[in-house]
Order: structure tokens, then C-alpha cells, then sequence
């Protein structure tokens, strides 16, 4: 296994992934999916912006650009991962899906969660799911990828187990991980693990056949944080300023301490930054938009 340089400290166990922020095309449409379809909140809408959650901190922002354009074939966003509290929230979603004859991609048991594939209205890969207990999840990556059952009755029997009204997602929903498409596998594994500090799930790398086409990296002993895929193609281009699709994640520090360190240790491998209102924005190799913020900035 690829060794994490010996300058790069591990990134701290409690990381996670804070909001995405989408340049969307048509604002009102995006919000009307979440709002309808997913039962997002809408925490501020703003002339061309808008924030939306659970309704307590913002999971989605999005940005309308005049002449927006959704482009294929480029890095990027592959999904967004919105994880829910309880098997029970997703059940909703699913029945939710049903009653509104949403298009799915598909439906997956990778044995640590439970996840329901989509597109958003202006095409953005959204997976709806929820992490069954720690104690039962597969104790390899190969295990993790092996297929398994998604049984669509028993998901939906949860709603039977509680008499609770469902008024869209609740409080504790988060964003799980996102799933970024790159240019290059190895390129994005050295700057994931190698500059950020994130290691692989199991501390594994996946089996050989996926190895050379995906990577997933997680903070602590989570299953993933953030995956890259070479799906769209080795070497795809970043795409075009009027594109569609993702700004930028936020990975969240715990604490003003770790952010400091984690910023220190970007600026000491020469990644180039920005500060920006919302924190400083770097960029992956691909050009993914990044931005670090501790968990107290964050919710300042």
C-alpha cells in the first residue's frame, strides 16, 4: 500500500464534510426539487442565492449564473451523499421518490449504508442514505464493494414502525460524503492522503480492479469521506467557467486548532489558496473546489 508522506500529519478522526455549493442554471427549478421532491428546508434565499437543509446548518448552497449550461465529460461532481439519522427518514425519501415518479439511477447495499441514486433537476448526482450500525459493517473494502440485496419492501415496512408525521428531512440529516470525478487517480490520491491527511477506509487500498479507476479516503474510522472516480475518462478536462455543478465542498476541522494546522500543512506543500467569506478555498488537482473551516467559524 502507498505510503502517506512522512510530512503530512493524519487529518484529525472528527473531520467532516461541511455544505456543497452548486452554480446552478435556473435557481427556482433546483429549489423546488429539494424543496417538493427531497423535503429540503429553505434556510435563505437571497437575489441569485440560497440555502437549504434540515433547518439547522446549511447542506446545499446554490448560486444561479446567467447562462448556466449543464457540460458533460469534465471533472467534477459524480454525487453529493445527503445521510439521514434513521432508516426511517430514508424510507420517506424512497416513498417520496414513489409518489412523485422521480427518475432513480439505482439502489445500493454496500453493508455500512443504504443508498438510493439520483439526478437533481439540473442533472447534479444526488445519493440519499443512511449508514447502518458500525458494529455490523463489513470489516474489509473488498467486503464493503461486494454486492448485496436492496430490498425496497423492507425499507418501506419502516414507516409502519412509527406513527411520526414525515415534514421533510429532520435535523441530524448531514452530508455523508461527496464523490468528486478526477483527472487522474493517482494525482488525486497523493493530494487527498498526501497533502490533507485523510487515509484510505480499512486503511485498505480497494481491491486491484477498482484501484485503478477509484479511490475513497475517509477521516477517523469512517467508511468514506470523499471518493474520486476516473469515470469521466483519464485526463477530462475542468470544467468551463458557465458550467453547471459543483463550486466547491467544505471539509470541517473540529476546532479552530486542527483548522489551523490542516491550513499550515496545505500552505507547507505549496497548494495555492484563496480566502474567501466562506474560508479558504483551495483546489484539487482537477480543479474541485475546496474549502477548510473549523467547526466553530462554521456555525459563528
Amino acid at each position: 500500500m502507498p505510503s502517506t508522506p512522512s510530512t503530512t500529519h493524519p487529518i484529525h478522526p472528527d473531520t467532516h464534510i461541511g455544505h456543497v455549493h452548486y452554480i446552478v442554471g435556473d435557481l427556482e427549478r433546483q429549489i423546488a426539487f429539494y424543496r417538493d421532491i427531497l423535503g429540503f428546508k429553505i434556510h435563505w434565499h437571497k437575489g441569485n442565492a440560497a440555502g437549504l437543509g434540515a433547518g439547522d446548518d446549511d447542506l446545499l448552497r446554490l448560486t444561479q449564473l446567467s447562462g448556466a449550461r449543464i457540460v458533460r465529460g469534465t471533472t467534477g461532481l459524480y454525487h453529493t451523499a445527503f445521510l439521514v439519522p434513521t432508516k426511517w427518514d430514508l424510507a420517506h425519501l424512497l416513498r417520496r421518490i414513489i409518489q412523485t415518479q422521480t427518475p432513480v439511477h439505482g439502489f445500493s447495499n454496500h453493508g455500512t449504508h443504504l443508498a438510493i441514486y439520483l439526478p437533481d433537476a439540473e442533472e447534479n448526482g444526488i445519493e440519499l442514505a443512511w449508514d447502518f450500525p458500525k458494529d455490523v459493517w463489513p470489516q474489509s473494502f473488498g467486503d464493503m464493494l461486494r454486492r448485496r440485496e436492496f430490498d425496497l419492501h423492507d425499507l418501506l415496512a419502516e414507516i409502519e414502525k412509527s406513527p411520526m408525521r414525515w415534514d421533510g428531512i429532520r435535523t441530524g440529516t448531514q452530508i455523508g460524503h461527496v464523490h468528486l470525478h478526477v483527472a487522474n487517480i493517482e494525482a488525486g490520491d497523493d493530494f487527498y492522503r498526501g497533502v490533507l491527511g485523510f487515509d484510505y477506509p480499512y486503511k485498505q487500498l480497494p481491491p486491484p480492479q477498482y484501484a485503478r479507476q477509484m479511490r475513497f479516503f475517509s477521516a477517523g474510522d469512517y467508511h468514506h469521506h470523499i471518493g474520486t472516480n476516473i469515470w469521466q475518462g483519464e485526463n477530462a478536462p475542468q470544467p468551463p467557467a458557465d458550467a453547471t455543478g459543483l463550486r466547491y465542498y467544505t471539509i470541517v476541522s473540529p476546532n479552530a486548532d486542527e483548522h489551523s494546522r490542516l491550513v499550515s500543512q496545505v500552505h507547507q506543500h505549496g497548494i495555492a489558496s484563496e480566502m474567501t467569506l466562506d474560508g479558504l478555498l483551495i483546489r484539487d488537482p482537477s480543479g474541485n473546489g475546496i474549502v477548510l473551516v473549523s467547526a466553530l467559524a462554521k456555525n459563528s
